[in-house]
């Protein structure tokens, strides 16, 4: 039992490290553009297009980049005076997600009573 105190404390504590991402990410209006900046070119996409794509305010689209960019989910790079938007691969910030979510994963697991375990293959495809 204490084993698995020690083990949930130390989830949270990757949760805490990983909340901004998750609260950015949570929100429908950032998931828009998020799915905007994936389904346009690895090029990234300008902040009129985004407007255009997902019916916000200019001023909202820059809000929400901002917020997206300050949680390690997006860059920026500018070209003269245009900034373009994308997805960054900030593999830190993933690599705690990825982290946490599979450290979830293996408490549940291992605390879970036998017959309401998962299948592994299922999860392994």
């Amino acid at each position: 039992m204490e084993q698995c105190k020690e083990r949930l404390a130390n989830i949270a504590t990757e949760f805490r490290q990983c909340s901004k991402v998750f609260t950015a990410i949570g929100d429908e209006t950032r998931q828009k553009i998020i799915l905007t900046l994936l389904e346009s070119n690895c090029d990234g996409i300008r902040v009129g297009e985004i407007t255009e794509k997902t019916n916000l305010s200019r001023p909202a689209v820059s809000h929400h980049l901002q917020l997206l960019k300050e949680a390690g989910i997006i860059n920026m790079r500018r070209v003269g005076t245009k900034n373009y938007y994308y997805m960054d691969s900030n593999k830190e910030q993933w690599m705690k997600i990825i982290k946490l979510m599979n450290h979830i994963y293996e408490v549940v697991q291992d605390f879970a009573p036998i017959d309401t375990r998962s299948d592994e293959s299922y999860y392994s495809k």
